[in-house]
């Protein structure tokens, strides 16, 4: 008769090294973690991430909001800390040995991690494909030695993957099963106390100090404008983490925007969209919230001239809003850079506003897109985990 050790490796619970380097990323993992607490309520998780994360029992390792830095120059600024964190996450991983490290989206950070990793034994997976389908096709093959397998999230993904030889599995988009099918704007409403009358327009300014930097007060001052087109609108802006609630607060104590009628809102980024007559956003993830809230949209964007220059030779796609990519057409405008001016901006927006037809044929492209992207995607990609943890 075998007597089991209680210190053996199958006595031990699964341990999980996860790295989530933003607020997006932090709802992505918190959704996986859910989802892996139901199949092994006793797993450890041990890395990087945010509020989402910790609540549910993440030791996260470092700060997440000092990876959330965007566009090449913003990065170079911060480079020596980013990087001194992605050594001591390394090092800290390789001495724990986790069963397995999921990176979430963040990839010119935890691509590197992950490598590291999985040339030291320990199983790695990625999810969030980076949009290798946008620019820097050429990645395609390394990530493909980076990583065991990535997670994508937009079903075109998986293929480029699978034709240079690697594992990748489409898993639907969580928003796209979190949001309704139908979005309510009228229970949006009362729930946040607004009458069906009023005029509302939500800005999201982004989800990084950084991108409020930029886009804020252009964002603000376009505000200013339609404050004169509609004297009676009121703005919702709904912000990500504490630090983009501080840096906006003091943007707006600024006395050219003491008067605006503007409502910060500390995460309810869907409700701010669904209660709203049209949403003015910069291009990423929140671009493909407001989609799946059913909600016409204005996307603009505006990065260092630098770092404008160095992208630009490299997209490979006409369009840089999710929506527009995903439906394969000019759904909704993009005014990017030059074009991200106050005046411009005022203008998509009230054409939005002033054409309920035009509204109406949006919300049933977008209805269309959350089908498309629907999964049951924190029980696949926790099921991938698993798998991999498994061996």
């Amino acid at each position: 008769m075998t007597v089991q050790n209680p210190h053996s490796h199958a006595q031990r619970p699964i341990v999980i090294g996860l790295c989530a380097g933003e607020a997006s990323g932090d709802l992505l993992g918190a959704h996986l973690m859910e989802a892996l607490l139901q199949h092994h309520p006793h797993i450890r998780f041990v890395g990087i991430g945010g509020p989402r994360m910790q609540s549910l029992g993440l030791q996260s390792l470092f700060e997440q909001e000092k990876l959330a830095v965007r566009g090449f120059v913003e990065v170079i600024k911060r480079l020596p800390e980013i990087l001194a964190i992605r050594r001591g996450l390394i090092e800290q991983m390789l001495n724990m040995r986790p069963d397995v490290f999921v990176g979430i989206d963040a990839p010119d950070f935890n691509l590197t991690v992950e490598a590291k990793l999985k040339r030291a034994g320990i199983p790695t997976l990625h999810y969030v494909s980076p949009s290798v389908w946008a620019w820097r096709r050429e990645r395609v093959n390394k990530i493909v030695k980076q990583v065991n397998q990535v997670l994508c999230l937009f079903p075109m993904e998986p293929a480029l993957y699978q034709a240079a030889g690697g594992e990748a599995e489409f898993v639907g988009h969580p928003l796209a099963q979190t949001l309704p099918l139908d979005a309510n704007q009228v229970a949006a409403r009362q729930q946040m106390r607004i009458s069906t009358w009023e005029t509302v327009f939500t800005l999201m300014p982004g989800s990084r100090v950084s991108e409020i930097d930029y886009m804020a007060p252009v964002f603000l001052r376009t505000a200013q404008l339609l404050l004169q087109r509609y004297p009676s609108a009121r703005f919702l802006i709904p912000v990500a983490t504490s630090a983009t609630r501080l840096r906006l607060t003091e943007i707006l104590s600024r006395r050219e925007f003491s008067h605006l009628p503007v409502q910060l809102m500390l995460g309810h980024a869907s409700l701010a969209c669904t209660a709203a007559d049209v949403v003015l956003v910069t291009s990423g993830t929140a671009t493909l919230e407001v989609a799946l809230c059913k909600r016409p949209m204005v996307i603009s964007y505006k990065i260092s001239p630098l770092t404008y220059a160095y992208v630009r030779h490299k997209i490979k796609v006409p369009y840089v809003g999710l929506p527009n990519i995903l439906l394969g057409k000019g759904a909704v405008p993009e005014l990017l850079q030059g074009k991200a001016q106050p005046h411009l901006l005022a203008q998509a927006i009230a054409e939005w506003y002033e054409s309920p037809q035009d509204v109406a044929a949006l919300k049933a492209d977008f209805k269309q897109l959350n089908i498309m992207l629907t999964q049951d995607t924190a029980t696949l990609a926790a099921q991938a985990v698993l798998r991999k943890a498994r061996g």
